[in-house]
């Protein structure tokens, strides 16, 4: 369905073989600390926490790492004061986007953003302007090897997903934000384990690039979630795999 996922899948396993992995712990520390601020650290009354501590373990990150994080942000430890913003902007093409971050120093993060849009063809825009483009869901990216389309449907639907649709080399189920977890649980129960499962900011259409845009595209991504205050980036790209392999591999 969407280029983005496909970059988010090809992306991940790229991850785990490269000192990309240090970021990605760096990341989720920030989910959980934010998670537990807003919400408490009682993961089984906050669903936005259960879901940063799947991610992290995911990752197999420590458990001691997971709890200070936990008690930064309810409060029992000290820590950085962190605030969370979302930039809305445009990419090559008119690509929206938006971009999560986390940052102890919104100033200094704010002109970061801005100068990586500027320098890969894009700009920032006001609130409000790209977030119509989106729509919040639980998003599960699962590599085909992993199940068959019969079996996977009847799973994810029981469970209460949304859709279930062929991404190439991935299937990818959406859910409403609050049955994400239910469909995660159920699939870790048949022994499926996704490369991605989060509730996410998902594009209502989507914009489709190639040759020189799409691989400016790609790097304005890589260079956004590259930053170490960046959590999410979302796009309503699409860009053919092959394209997106083969900028990842370079």
């Amino acid at each position: 369905m969407s280029g983005h996922s496909k970059w988010a899948t090809i992306k991940h396993k790229k991850a785990a073989t490269d000192a990309r992995r240090g970021k990605i712990f760096t990341k989720i520390i920030r989910e959980l600390t934010i998670a537990a601020r807003v919400g408490g650290a009682d993961a089984v009354s906050n669903p936005r926490l259960r879901t940063a501590i799947a991610a992290a373990k995911n990752e197999n990150m420590p458990n001691d790492n997971i709890e200070r994080a936990i008690q930064r942000g309810a409060g029992q430890l000290e820590g950085e004061t962190l605030d969370e913003i979302t930039y809305e902007g445009y990419g090559p093409g008119g690509v929206g986007m938006l971009v999560q971050i986390v940052t102890s120093n919104k100033n200094r993060t704010a002109s970061e953003i801005r100068h990586l849009f500027a320098k890969n063809g894009g700009n920032l825009a006001e609130a409000g302007a790209v977030g119509w483009m989106f729509h919040r869901k639980g998003d599960i990216v699962i590599p085909k090897e992993q199940a068959d389309e019969d079996k996977l449907m009847s799973i994810v639907l029981d469970a209460g997903a949304e859709d279930l649709r062929d991404d190439g080399s991935t299937w990818e189920v959406t859910t409403p934000p609050e049955a994400m977890e239910k469909v995660r649980e159920a699939l870790a129960a048949a022994n499926i384990k996704p490369a991605s499962a989060e509730v996410s900011w998902l594009p209502q259409n989507f914009v489709k690039l190639t040759g020189a845009q799409a691989q400016q595209m790609l790097r304005m991504m890589e260079a956004l979630e590259d930053h170490d205050d960046v959590q999410h980036v979302y796009a309503n790209f699409d860009i053919d795999e092959k394209e997106i392999q083969a900028a990842v591999a370079g």
